[in-house]
């Protein structure tokens, strides 16, 4: 028997009985369709879990200056940064542990009936920070290189200590007093996305910085493009201090293809335990049937062994058409997954992740599963002998 009348007579085996052939590949359908979706859903769920972590920390870059008598970075040195390529906004700040801890008061009266002063932290910092820490003015204005170079007293408020202080109004021009000092409020910063903490704290330019100690630079906030965060956290610290580098800390975001990589893996070991219980069942389903075919083609068999068929033949035969089945499903379950796998992305307005490898390998999976199912009942037929098969 050649190869072409082997698999002429497999396919018309299988083709005889379309119904139960139809139903013993649903179990490899269902397999196959639960590992292919499995594997997209976790490669496009952990590509857009990094999309969200890279909008919201991977871009975000912390550099931590020490306190020393001669200051290791000038207020200007964040207009270095934005000249780095990749680099989309930076601000340097000031704050110290004594001013992190300053009085401050809405006025000047002491009335023991209500609470009018706060315990607030005070940071300098330049007119970048808004763009810095993703933030914006719900009140009035922050303040600009103008107010530096004319040492205006003024502040602006976080929108957390403005609440404290029981400042909502800006167009009075009300004053907060930092010990026995007033101070303009000109504006009201809220909705942090990046150093909430500044939300509960006084902002002031570093010229009334100085009043608290608040001369040299101790932190700088930088933000990047996608991608380039790594670059810049090895470029920041030359570029704010060119004769200083190793003394300043850079505080980097993780790697986004190790988060992608562990969000792929998590929802890969939830899911494929099911995925391969659905073969496993779709194996036991082909080896039933097939089994079930041999008994009822005993007569069959047994005619063909007579007619000179060896036993190698009649193995091949029914390994074959389990093959067969288990293809059919393997390419069917990965059409089915490969489409789950868009429409649930499109519902969630994802972008979907799809491999061509796994489209290619599952129609194969599909195969050895049947194969390997097939194995026992074509044993068994090729061991019959002529003479009972056909009694």
């Amino acid at each position: 028997m050649d190869l072409r009348d082997l698999w002429a007579e497999a396919l018309a085996g299988m083709l005889a009985r379309p119904v139960r052939s139809a139903l013993t590949t649903l179990g490899t359908v269902l397999g196959i369709t639960t590992l292919v979706i499995t594997l997209g859903i976790a490669a496009t769920a952990g590509n857009q879990i990094v999309g969200r972590f890279d909008e919201l920390t991977a871009t975000a870059i912390t550099v931590e200056i020490p306190d020393k008598p001669d200051p290791l970075v000038a207020w200007d040195a964040p207009a270095s940064l934005t000249r780095l390529r990749g680099v989309t906004s930076a601000a340097a700040l000031a704050q110290t542990d004594k001013s992190s801890n300053l009085q401050v008061t809405s006025n000047t009266l002491v009335d023991p009936t209500r609470v009018t002063g706060q315990t607030l932290a005070v940071v300098a910092t330049g007119p970048e920070l808004p763009q810095a820490v993703r933030g914006r003015m719900t009140g009035g204005r922050f303040f600009d290189a103008g107010h530096i170079t004319r040492r205006d007293r003024v502040v602006v408020l976080g929108d957390q200590a403005a609440k404290m202080l029981g400042v909502t109004r800006l167009e009075s021009a009300p004053a907060v007093f930092i010990g026995d000092r007033a101070y303009t409020v000109i504006g009201i910063l809220g909705d942090l996305r990046r150093e909430q903490i500044l939300s509960t704290a006084v902002i002031v330019p570093p010229t009334v910085g100085a009043d608290f100690g608040l001369k040299n630079v101790t932190r700088v906030l930088v933000n990047t493009t996608l991608g380039a965060a790594d670059l810049i956290a090895g470029q920041a610290p030359v570029a704010l201090s060119p004769n200083h580098p190793g003394e300043l800390q850079v505080i980097a975001p993780p790697s986004p293809k190790r988060a992608r990589d562990g969000v792929q893996d998590d929802v890969n070991g939830l899911f494929l335990i099911l995925g391969l219980v659905s073969l496993v069942v779709g194996a036991v389903g082909i080896a039933n049937v097939t089994l079930v075919t041999v008994m009822e083609r005993v007569a069959e068999i047994g005619l063909r062994c007579s007619l000179g068929a060896a036993r190698r033949h009649v193995a091949a035969q029914f390994l074959l058409e389990s093959t067969l089945i288990g293809m059919t499903g393997g390419v069917i379950g990965a059409s089915l997954g490969l489409v789950a796998v868009v429409v649930i992305s499109a519902a969630k307005e994802w972008t979907p992740v799809l491999d061509l490898r796994l489209a290619l390998a599952a129609p194969l999976a599909g195969a050895v599963v049947g194969l390997l199912a097939g194995l026992y009942p074509a044993l068994r037929a090729a061991r019959m002998e002529p003479v009972d098969a056909l009694r």
